[in-house]
């Protein structure tokens, strides 16, 4: 059974999903990005394993978000994600996709100028 904390987190993040989501015409679309790294969110709040869901997760995410678009909109909504919840370790966010061995072409942080993203 989930925790308290990871409980307050996903309504924390399914309030700024309904915030964000109205982005650009993309394909993927933020619920698409919280539904895929849903299984992550044990880890990058505190937990020791990524679990090889997470993994499937972010990998069906990254072949989803094929044009730049998408990949813009995927990475503004990590960048909400990641800025709106301080239980969020933005190291181990940041890691995820190479534990999972994916490479994506931007840094997941608050700090992150998503319309650079290609």
């Amino acid at each position: 059974m989930a925790s308290s904390g990871i409980v307050k987190a996903m309504c924390l993040v399914l309030i700024t999903v309904a915030l964000v989501a109205p982005l650009a015409e993309a394909a993927v679309s933020c619920n698409t990005v919280v539904g895929s790294l849903k299984p992550c969110f044990p880890y990058v709040m505190g937990g020791n394993m990524v679990s090889p869901a997470c993994c499937g997760g972010i990998k069906s995410l990254y072949g989803a978000a094929k044009t730049t678009p998408d990949r813009q909109s995927v990475c503004s909504c990590l960048k909400s994600l990641v800025g709106s919840n301080k239980s969020i370790d933005f190291g181990k966010a940041a890691g995820l996709p190479g534990k999972c061995g994916v490479s994506i072409p931007y840094k997941i942080a608050p700090s992150t100028d998503c319309s650079k993203v290609h």
